[in-house]
């Protein structure tokens, strides 16, 4: 059975490109259809049903989100269209949820519908979303939360309960209050552009800390080590103990 996919797009221009790509995605793949508003796509999901949604951030009656609001249960899987809209892309990186910048490269389109196909089924794009409408709202952004990935499972973690991170290679190994560390696949430079907002900081060229979670900074060697929550220990280099200090002067 052919999958289902709707294009919501303002653009009669886009949503035809976007049809022509998707349709060299994979020929006789994909059912297609489309919508032009947030209006029109809120009666096009809940009619059609459809599979995966390609979603544009903003059109001219409303936001993708703004449609969002209006599916309380979303039943499918979802790609966000945008132009470089940076506050939008932060919410996408938090949440997990797919994206592609416009113009829509062909290849980086094939990779998110093979994405998508794979999780169907996958039900954990409501609480993606959830965390999605979080990041948008004017919620403190401590009492956020993040979604994480390792090669079996999705993780839903509020960004309070992060002690510290840890880079190994290109990975980033989340050490997370009352559970076990999570290996990523994304380095650690990606959570500190992510997790900076929230207060997280580095204290070593391998380490990102929530300064929340410091309980000690023990001065027995040069730079020193922080003690945090649950007894755990985190090097501070020397090129980084100004800021350390500059940080537990502010807490």
């Amino acid at each position: 059975m052919a999958i289902k996919i709707l294009i919501v797009d303002n653009e009669k221009e886009i949503r035809l490109i976007l049809i022509n790509l998707v349709t060299a995605c994979g020929e006789g793949l994909y059912n297609i259809e489309e919508a032009e508003s947030v209006e029109s796509g809120v009666k096009k999901i809940n009619s059609w049903l459809p599979d995966i949604v390609l979603l544009d951030v903003e059109m001219n009656d409303g936001s993708g989100f703004d449609l969002l609001r209006q599916i309380p249960n979303p039943g499918f899987q979802l790609i966000f269209t945008t132009a470089h809209n940076k506050y939008a892309i932060q919410a996408f990186k938090f949440s997990a949820i797919d994206y592609l910048l416009k113009p829509i490269d062909p290849v980086e389109l094939k990779n998110s519908l093979q994405r998508a196909t794979l999780n169907i089924n996958n039900l954990s794009i409501q609480q993606q979303l959830s965390i999605l409408m979080q990041q948008i709202s004017d919620k403190n952004v401590t009492e956020r939360q993040i979604v994480i990935k390792d090669i079996d499972k999705t993780y839903f973690i509020k960004m309070n309960d992060i002690l510290y991170c840890e880079a190994e290679g290109s990975y980033t190994k989340f050490y997370i209050t009352n559970s076990e560390p999570v290996f990523v696949s994304r380095n650690l430079h990606f959570y500190e552009e992510l997790l900076a907002p929230a207060g997280f900081f580095r204290t070593h060229h391998s380490c990102l800390v929530n300064p929340n979670k410091i309980k000690i900074y023990d001065r027995k060697t040069d730079s020193g080590t922080l003690i945090l929550e649950g007894g755990y220990t985190v090097p501070v280099s020397q090129r980084k103990k100004d800021i350390v200090l500059q940080v537990l002067e502010n807490k």
